[in-house]
């Protein structure tokens, strides 16, 4: 771990930082689809957009945060009040003006800083039928705000990569600081069915992936948690480290790997959170086998 991570490491520990990021409500006034984080792995603020208010998704990961026992309140997404909502957002993050409320009044001035606006939410974002609409639109608010900086970041399981629509998306934010963080939280597709609970074969998932880093750097999202109170053996970290060797070897960019862990409430009790020293434990065996690849752990 890099002397930049061990500080921003350092900053999540502080108790207030702490509260702030164990709330990932996706809930803003009377907001319907955009909604503020503060977010360990985006190191700072990431404006939320849900694209699933309706709680659908084609995963069912048994790590989920989503309640999906209470009904949605939105069922379908309206672009002209998204649009509105995420313009509103991101002015009243410009001013400062969020620093004024629970949690934000708590995070640590160096953490105080707009990372990203971050498609994810209630489910897949690119399963929404008009993902690159929503793409074209939240860009241009967010250029007409002087925030180009800004990345444009989509938080996936990468099921839908293969979809031209998605591909023309992707491509378009790849024009606009568009990074694309893409879920792997197996080596076998038998612990894929295992936490990812999914009609997708785990083939696809692959290939996605594969096909996504080979036109763009990438950043792989994994999860790693107690099952009925057992983590991961070492059998399929090892094939977990396999599938990133794989990519890599076949002509993929992997630009960091994100090792964390359960941090919320989620779907099923007997999914637990692995200690700091298991998370770096895995850390470990990437940098043995892919000395190159950059690893950031968040216990």
């Amino acid at each position: 771990m890099d002397d930049k991570h061990k500080k921003h490491l350092a900053l999540t520990q502080v108790p207030e930082a702490q509260r702030a990021f164990a709330m990932h409500d996706r809930i803003w006034e009377n907001n319907r689809y955009v909604y503020p984080v503060v977010s360990r792995r985006s190191k700072g603020l990431s404006i939320g957009i849900n694209l699933n208010p309706d709680k659908v998704c084609n995963f069912d990961c048994i790590y989920c945060s989503v309640d999906r026992k209470v009904p949605p309140v939105v069922r379908q997404v309206d672009l002209a009040v998204l649009e509105t909502e995420l313009r509103l957002m991101l002015q009243v993050v410009q001013t400062g003006a969020i620093y004024q409320y629970d949690p934000f009044d708590r995070v640590p001035a160096a953490l105080r800083r707009v990372n990203d606006i971050a498609f994810s939410g209630d489910g897949e974002p690119t399963t929404y039928p008009h993902f690159l609409e929503v793409c074209q639109r939240a860009v241009a608010v967010r250029d007409a705000l002087g925030l180009t900086d800004v990345k444009m970041v989509v938080i996936t399981n990468a099921t839908m990569f293969h979809r031209p629509g998605v591909q023309a998306a992707l491509a378009y934010l790849d024009a606009h600081q568009g990074e694309i963080w893409a879920k792997l939280d197996a080596g076998t597709a038998a612990y894929y069915d295992l936490v990812d609970r999914t009609s997708v074969p785990f083939w696809q998932v692959l290939d996605n992936i594969l096909t996504c880093c080979r036109a763009r750097p990438t950043v792989i999202q994994s999860l790693f948690m107690r099952v009925h109170r057992h983590a991961p053996d070492e059998a399929e970290i090892e094939a977990y480290v396999g599938r990133l060797h794989d990519i890599i070897q076949a002509g993929g960019h992997i630009t960091l790997v994100q090792a964390y862990t359960v941090a919320r409430q989620v779907t099923e009790a007997y999914a637990t959170a692995l200690i700091q020293t298991e998370l770096e434990a895995i850390a470990a065996q990437i940098h043995a086998r892919l000395p190159g690849l950059p690893v950031e752990v968040y216990p």
